[in-house]
């Protein structure tokens, strides 16, 4: 069975007997935070019962840290479910998507035989969001989702442009689901998000997740946010009744305690990211975006990502993206030390280019 994403970490076990270094999903290098670990392990004890199926303290807990209600809060296994349920709840017949984008979008909405529209990324634009999609924004769309930072380059979308799109969706009728599951790691992240406009724009959906921010993929634990309650309650009913677990659930509250951990993280990725780049680019290698805990590059290094393998570590080879040719790779930030692994090994297959 074909794998289309990155962290498929098992694979690499089976095939080589150990655990690789994992470049290829960004998810926070410090790990999964202490006080999660404990929660899970409280939680355990009562994993008899079944779960709040409405997430009632989690999600009150969600609506106080981003500053909204819980009835505007909807949560799911993970951001991949949520983008699903959304998709087999409305049914759309058109939507919008950029490429390259994250997979799950298109995939999803295929799955109920909806017309796809590919607003295509430009390298010559830097793969930079332009004016340009307000113009894709046809007659017929019923969704257009975005992702900011974006998934693969990492690129924020200019706040002016991103406040033009949300008022031509509004205006048209025309869903606008906001992925910020990167949100966290920016520099500024309140700059780039959309949360202070869910009680004014009916048309809006937020999607969040803890897999990244608190190194949580394995719990599966997401949320959305929307003013729009009766939108909240159609995702709700197109799952089943138990979709977050008792034990997710209590690490999600937990998580949302762990402010000095996120200030740590953020520290981190701000200096290795600078680290990396700098790197990178004096290797000879095409940086072309990367403002969050992942950066985006363009190498001639023939077969790069099978040959990480081979060295133990693991890249996203981003062909597989719509809209990319090969020699665009991803990594994540991580840490110092494994940083500088990863740059010997690159360091060393540059060389053997250059000879």
């Amino acid at each position: 069975m074909p794998l289309i994403h990155g962290g498929d970490t098992e694979s690499y076990r089976l095939e080589y007997g150990r655990t690789p270094l994992d470049f290829s999903a960004n998810c926070n290098p410090l790990g999964v935070p202490a006080g999660v670990e404990q929660a899970i392990c409280d939680a355990a004890a009562h994993a008899d019962a079944y779960p709040d199926p409405l997430c009632r303290e989690l999600r009150a807990v969600i609506a106080g840290k981003m500053g909204t209600l819980p009835q505007r809060v909807l949560c799911g296994n993970g951001a991949a479910d949520l983008i699903y349920r959304l998709v087999l709840a409305r049914k759309p017949k058109r939507a919008l998507v950029l490429a390259p984008s994250f997979a799950e979008y298109e995939l999803a909405l295929r799955l109920v035989g909806c017309e796809v529209i590919r607003h295509p990324l430009r390298a010559e634009h830097g793969f930079s969001l332009t004016e340009g999609l307000l113009a894709a924004l046809e007659s017929g769309i019923e969704i257009l989702f975005l992702c900011n930072p974006h998934n693969p380059t990492g690129l924020t979308i200019d706040p002016t442009l991103r406040q033009r799109i949300l008022k031509a969706c509004e205006k048209d009728g025309i869903l606008l689901v906001m992925d910020e599951c990167f949100n966290g790691f920016l520099a500024e992240p309140e700059k780039h998000t959309l949360r202070g406009f869910l009680s004014e724009y009916e048309h809006l959906l937020i999607i969040d997740a803890f897999t990244k921010l608190y190194g949580m993929a394995g719990v599966r634990l997401g949320y959305c946010l929307s003013g729009n309650e009766a939108l909240l309650e159609e995702i709700r009913r197109a799952g089943q009744p138990w979709a977050v677990s008792s034990l997710a659930q209590a690490a999600g509250i937990a998580a949302l305690k762990e402010h000095q951990y996120i200030r740590q993280a953020r520290a981190l990725i701000q200096a290795e990211r600078t680290f990396l780049i700098k790197e990178l680019q004096a290797l000879g290698i095409k940086v072309v975006g990367g403002e969050a805990n992942y950066i985006f590059f363009y190498t001639e290094i023939p077969r790069l990502a099978g040959r990480m393998r081979e060295a133990g570590i693991l890249i996203r080879d981003c062909c597989n993206y719509d809209g990319l040719s090969r020699g665009y790779y991803r990594i994540a930030v991580r840490r110092h030390d494994q940083n500088l692994q990863l740059l010997e090994a690159l360091s060393a297959l540059a060389g053997v280019q250059n000879e």
